[in-house]
């Protein structure tokens, strides 16, 4: 509970290597987050949530390099991933998904958006991109792509294709259920379809998650499994006219949240159907 939040948020912001150009953004407060050093600039993915974060974070970046962080690209639109924007310096570019620039200035579970006022648009994402965008560091090619609808609509994937190595936002997470913000449009029907394609597509063999340490491409496919295997036991207790309630209770506390959310879905197919497809 609290306590363990605030003993994580007196632990420093330190960078774990994890190839030669790739780090991984520990400690501080706010979810994990990356460093790609490339040839003439560093690119920073996600931002923590504080000041103080954010100032040991470019400390840890200055003790490695002298070049400058240039680029801050937010995987997703979630508080403990992008607050800290705003404690940048407002040259950086900032960039995301479009879903999820979108999502910086929505209503956010229930609180009114936290940059929707004209001192924070310069810390927003101003290059947003549909489903594919390269940015060159000198001759370092990093990758974003999209592949659709996942933990939110938002959800990107950093690919730097030289060290095989992709950073993944919250679309992983180890020793619990995957998380899926139905409140952001997020769903876990499309976030299997997603995680498959991203799987198919990007030839990386460490993902780097928020709340996770790097995993390979075999925990990634067990993830995605166990969302797999959960969706179908929710589907036979929907087919037999469990309530959701009863179907709640087939399942451990910890996964209520997936779950509710899967049982929602399912018994929203019928309606989005017919929706799309009258006849």
């Amino acid at each position: 509970g609290l306590v363990a939040a605030q003993e994580r948020e007196s632990v420093p912001v330190s960078l774990q290597k994890i190839s030669e150009h790739v780090y991984l953004v520990k400690g501080g407060q706010g979810s994990n987050g990356g460093a790609i050093i490339g040839e003439n600039a560093v690119l920073l993915i996600d931002s923590k949530m504080n000041e103080e974060s954010v100032d040991q974070t470019i400390s840890a970046v200055k003790q490695l390099t002298d070049k400058p962080i240039k680029y801050l690209f937010n995987t997703h639109s979630d508080g403990d991933h992008i607050m800290g924007n705003r404690y940048f310096s407002s040259s950086l570019t900032f960039m995301a998904h479009q879903n999820c620039r979108d999502d910086f200035f929505r209503e956010n579970f229930g609180r009114a958006s936290d940059w929707d006022e004209p001192e924070f648009y310069p810390f927003t994402p101003s290059i947003t991109f549909k489903t594919k965008m390269d940015l060159w560091l000198g001759n370092d090619l990093v990758e974003f792509h999209y592949f659709g609808v996942g933990h939110t609509t938002g959800d990107a994937f950093v690919y730097f294709p030289e060290g095989k190595v992709a950073f993944i936002g919250d679309m992983f997470f180890t020793g619990r259920p995957q998380l899926i913000h139905s409140i952001k449009n997020g769903h876990s029907f499309q976030y299997v379809q997603t995680m498959e394609k991203m799987l198919e597509t990007l030839d990386a063999e460490i993902f780097l998650s928020g709340h996770s340490d790097p995993v390979g491409r075999g925990d990634i496919e067990k993830h995605i499994q166990g969302m797999v295997e959960r969706q179908n036991k929710v589907k036979e207790l929907v087919q037999q006219g469990k309530s959701q309630e009863e179907t709640l209770a087939q399942f451990n506390e910890n996964e209520a949240r997936l779950v509710t959310s899967i049982y929602d879905e399912l018994k929203g197919q019928d309606t989005s159907q017919s929706k799309e497809n009258p006849y």
